[in-house]
């Protein structure tokens, strides 16, 4: 029997990186979508052990001509859209960009699969920053959207093209609507690895304080190695639908701050609110944590609370790893990188 052939968007990130080792692990051929403008960083990919056993294309978003040649010549069996502009932050300043990506990007997918390959099952990653201003709580399947940056219009333009062309041409295709996931691999850029780097370096007395934004702002955290397995089942389920993939569980920037210090064995105590509030090492008496107002987002999320029960009774999925456990896994991958590069 001839294996399986995925095709992955965003292979060299988090998420890609994961997926392609759980494809790997199950016997897929995985090619690799790489943008042919960027030097690919495949640290990630090396980090879980899945770089050899990937065929690389030269794949870009918002060259449709390149996606149909790339699709016609692999003839995928599934084709994972992870790809994006994907740093909330940065898309209020890149809106257009962030717009053409990751809004037009699973469209230009969509439209050759629907000219080349109908029989061709698609995931998208939608998120759960489509929810922003949350008109319910907790949010699932059906709550309606009040997306609160560019990132997160252009996931719902995304989001909704992809339950388009699956009600209009029967293309099987499905969106994961993932609340927040981290893990070791997490990019500096994004504020749970920003925590947890910066507390180990504290930690080590290589840097003085951590700078952050809202500290009130609540998400749903979970563990990326174990969302890409929603990903999958989706795609092996009997019929195309979307899902919601979360932990159930919401804590807060703060929360977050507590457990990764906690981890290292330090107890800070707060104090101020807004712009002002800062938190100090019960020990030392040293101020380590600090709001610094350049981190606040023009417009704020202030809550996400994921409701995950469609997945786990249609797809069998389920969360293991605790909020603690995850920001220890952090923690612990970054103690680790420190004793290595000394970063």
């Amino acid at each position: 029997m001839a294996k399986k052939r995925a095709l992955i968007t965003g292979i060299t990130g988090q998420d890609g990186a994961y997926l392609a080792k759980l494809l790997l692990d199950k016997g897929y051929e995985v090619f690799g979508a790489a943008r042919r403008a960027s030097e690919m960083n495949v640290s990630k990919l090396q980090d879980v052990g899945a770089y050899e056993g990937i065929e690389y294309v030269s794949l870009e978003l918002q060259e449709i001509t390149n996606i149909f040649r790339a699709i016609e010549k692999i003839r995928p069996d599934e084709i994972y859209n992870l790809a994006a502009q994907s740093f909330v932050g940065a898309s209020f300043e890149m809106p257009l960009f962030t717009s053409d990506v990751t809004a037009l990007g699973p469209l230009r997918i969509l439209e050759a699969i629907r000219q080349i390959d109908r029989s061709i099952k698609f995931y998208q990653a939608s998120s759960s920053e489509m929810y922003g201003k949350v008109q319910a709580v907790p949010q699932n399947e059906n709550t309606p959207f009040y997306p609160r940056s560019p990132y997160a219009v252009a996931k719902l333009y995304g989001h909704w093209i992809t339950v388009n062309y699956r009600e209009s041409y029967d293309i099987f295709a499905c969106s994961g609507i993932l609340f927040n996931h981290e893990s070791p691999l997490r990019g500096l850029e994004f504020v749970t690895r920003k925590i947890t780097h910066s507390a180990v370096r504290i930690k080590e007395g290589l840097q003085k304080e951590l700078c952050l934004g809202n500290l009130d702002a609540k998400r749903d955290w979970g563990y990326a190695a174990e969302y890409v397995e929603a990903m999958w089942r989706m795609l092996q389920a009997p019929a195309p639908a979307d899902y919601v993939v979360a932990t159930g569980q919401t804590h807060s920037v703060r929360d977050f701050v507590d457990a990764a210090f906690a981890h290292l064995g330090m107890e800070l105590s707060w104090s101020g609110s807004g712009t002002e509030e800062v938190g100090t090492d019960k020990a030392s008496g040293k101020v380590i944590v600090r709001v610094d107002p350049k981190f606040f987002r023009p417009s704020e999320v202030d809550m996400l609370l994921g409701d995950n029960t469609k997945a786990r009774t249609e797809l069998n999925w389920s969360p293991a790893t605790t909020f603690t456990e995850l920001v220890g896994l952090m923690i612990e991958h970054d103690k680790k990188v420190l004793a290595h590069n000394g970063i």
